[in-house]
């Protein structure tokens, strides 16, 4: 069943002279479940794509549809709706708050919403990340790699359809990299969500179940790995 369909996606920056288009009509379509990667060079449009995909940038022209509803079609208030319960979005840098500690942290984007915490999924995210015992703890008394699960609990507590990766490794090193892209493939399959990484790592590439490249902003290949 398809969870997301893009159409003829563009992205301009800049005018005259300075125009810079990042994606050039970009469109694919991705089945509920799937392991998704996306690679490419620095500044081929993938990031680009990933933070339409969720809700965050706005493309210049195109279509992207979410369990069949139009995205840019909603005002900024679903938007925002739509980037807390319907997508969960992973970074580099981990962007966690330093005065919050890891339980507010993963529970930040339930409590913005409103509502009550899932204790029991909340438990449930700390085992299965390693933090539990450690729910007390700000940012800067964790690794680099711990900080990346609370990052991850973050995007996966309000059990979105879809989760997306910014280079979640890019700043780990070969055995905590393994982990996270662990972690994720678990989640990947134990919640059935669909997982969309960009990456510039060719190993955690050939772990998903496809690979899409992207070069100038366009689609030069598109390989399903496994079914």
């Amino acid at each position: 069943m398809e969870i997301l369909r893009v159409e003829n996606l563009t992205k301009v920056y800049g005018s005259g002279d300075n125009t810079v288009k990042a994606l050039d009509g970009v469109s694919f379509s991705v089945e509920k479940g799937q392991f998704l990667a996306i690679i490419g060079p620095s500044g081929s449009g993938k990031s680009t794509l990933l933070h339409i995909l969720g809700g965050v940038d706005y493309p210049t022209s195109g279509k992207v549809y979410m369990d069949g509803q139009d995205v840019y079609r909603k005002s900024e208030e679903q938007l925002a709706v739509f980037r807390r319960r319907e997508v969960g979005l992973i970074y580099q840098f981990y962007n966690l708050i330093p005065v919050l500690n890891v339980r507010e942290n993963i529970t930040l984007p339930v409590l913005m919403d409103g509502r009550r915490v899932n204790e029991e999924r909340l438990s449930e995210l700390l085992e299965i990340l390693g933090l539990t015992g450690r729910e007390k703890h700000l940012p800067n008394q964790l690794s680099g790699g711990q900080q990346q699960r609370v990052s991850i609990g973050r995007a996966l507590m309000n059990a979105p359809a879809v989760v997306l990766a910014d280079e979640p490794t890019g700043n780990l090193d070969s055995k905590n990299s393994q982990d996270i892209v662990d972690l994720l493939k678990l989640s990947n399959k134990k919640y059935d969500q669909t997982l969309i990484v960009i990456t510039h790592d060719e190993n955690i590439a050939l772990q998903a179940d496809r690979v899409i490249a992207i070069e100038d902003g366009r689609i030069v290949r598109d390989e399903e790995l496994r079914k």
